[in-house]
């Protein structure tokens, strides 16, 4: 039922005429990559596996689709009865993935992948997006760690949970989400808030409280008042007379607020001066890539980082734009590709059931490009493999010395799940590597290369071959 209405509807017309049986080829892919960034990241693939796994109407479900009064018993029943039977291919959670290629594919009775289409893009739309802006921020961290702070001002419930897994897919080295770190094993991470500072008498006896409560990985909050007057020699202080005493060395003090650069800077100076080189500086309050960036460059002395708002949220572009669309009917055992046309050249679809390969450079391994072939298509990389824009199409490149990877697996065959999905701290690591294989050039935040996504002769001439049918 985590579907739009048209779905049902549709679904009902497909039962009317008799095409509940009829097979199709559904593609989701997306068109834009988010912030103007060179790929995104492929993530929510666990949670779609979880949801197909438990497909199916409830009477619960039935009677209230009858008191809809536009569907017949007949059709009513058929949904009572319905059991999962479509074929899936995807693409790896951790994956970077490229606009125009699909990333999920269905393929199946007609009323079954029409039904998926919301559910579908709900789980993969959301994490990807999270996941794409956590490997952003992580990135600009250059290597100091990231924490997701974000679970109270995500959009939801759900969007906490899944967010913080997504951001882990990412690249984020904890979560404050208790319950996503107790569900998915991420480390879960937090200080305390300025409330428990203020709770106290004073600064010092709230530091002191927390360090003999929390003394090993101790991080106080050092903002509440004033960063350098008191923050500081307060949580030095305590650092001396609690942790000193029990052999025990402070994890370090976090700065919410204020010009961090300058703060982290007097704070350094201040900490290295008592004896605690080794105190750490957490960041935080409404960071995001570009901020983290430039903390770097203006040399603060920050070591972790602290992300929430602009993390959970995506909030500078919070919409991933995957779409699911018909890609072909099969009729007699043959595919009969179809094609979406528009008067925005963007929104064309590409024909037929498809395979994405990408192609390795084997003496670098970095990625070179992305190569989209119809589904049976060999593709021959002994003498090299050549590649053209599919819009601008004089734009020709030959790749030799290569390797091409299918990344587009199967998942379910008619039904029965023929995929293990990794563990998430595997998909985390895979995604680094992953990530690790594109140019420089690919992951630069402004103006980046733009990766080839690029068709097969034979794709293409299909494309062509439709689109001249189609003219007006």
């Amino acid at each position: 039922m985590l579907t739009d209405f048209y779905e049902i509807t549709m679904a009902a017309g497909y039962f009317e005429e008799g095409y509940e049986d009829k097979t199709c080829v559904f593609d989701m892919f997306f068109r834009r990559v988010p912030d103007g960034g060179g790929f995104a990241i492929c993530a929510g693939l666990a949670q779609l596996i979880e949801s197909l796994d438990n497909l199916s109407f409830t009477e619960e479900d039935i009677s209230y689709l009858r008191s809809c009064g536009c569907f017949g018993e007949p059709f009513l029943d058929y949904l009572r009865s319905f059991r999962f039977a479509c074929s899936v291919w995807a693409i790896p959670e951790g994956t970077p993935i490229f606009p125009g290629e699909p990333i999920v594919t269905v393929e199946g009775p007609a009323i079954q992948a029409q039904l998926l289409e919301t559910m579908l893009l709900v789980n993969m739309n959301h994490q990807s997006l999270i996941a794409t802006k956590a490997n952003r921020i992580v990135r600009a961290a250059a290597g100091r760690p990231v924490a997701e702070f974000g679970a109270r001002r995500a959009q939801s419930y759900d969007a906490a949970v899944l967010g913080a897994r997504a951001a882990y897919i990412g690249g984020v080295a904890s979560t404050s989400c208790v319950m996503a770190a107790r569900d998915f094993g991420i480390p879960a991470s937090g200080t305390m808030a300025h409330s428990w500072v203020q709770m106290f008498p004073s600064e010092y006896e709230a530091f002191k409280k927390y360090a003999q409560l929390y003394p090993h990985g101790c991080t106080l909050l050092v903002d509440t008042y004033n960063v350098i007057k008191s923050g500081v020699p307060n949580a030095i202080r305590v650092f001396d007379e609690v942790l000193g005493p029990l052999g025990i060395r402070p994890a370090g003090v976090r700065i919410d607020s204020g010009d961090i650069a300058y703060l982290s800077k007097r704070t350094r100076r201040l900490l290295d001066e008592a004896g605690y080189p080794d105190a750490g500086i957490v960041a935080s309050n409404s960071l995001d890539e570009y901020i983290v960036r430039d903390l770097i460059l203006q040399d603060a002395k920050v070591s972790s980082f602290g992300i929430g708002e602009n993390l959970i949220t995506s909030k500078s572009d919070p919409v991933f734009g995957g779409v699911y669309k018909l890609a072909a009917v099969k009729e007699g055992g043959v595919y009969m590709p179809k094609i979406k046309v528009s008067e925005s050249v963007e929104k064309l679809t590409t024909p037929h059931r498809k395979a994405v390969w990408r192609i390795y450079d084997n003496e670098t391994g970095n990625a070179m490009a992305d190569y989209i072939t119809i589904f049976d298509e060999p593709v021959d990389t002994a003498d090299g493999i050549t590649i053209f824009d599919p819009l601008e199409t004089w734009k020709v490149k030959t790749i030799t010395n290569c390797t091409a990877k299918n990344i587009l697996i199967p998942i379910y065959e008619q039904g029965k799940k023929v995929y293990t999905s990794p563990s998430l701290e595997e998909i985390r690591t895979f995604c680094a590597g992953q990530v690790a294989t594109l140019w420089d050039e690919v992951k630069r935040f402004e103006y980046p290369h733009r990766y080839y996504v690029d068709l097969s002769q034979r794709l293409w001439d299909e494309r062509q071959r439709l689109l001249k049918t189609l003219s007006f």
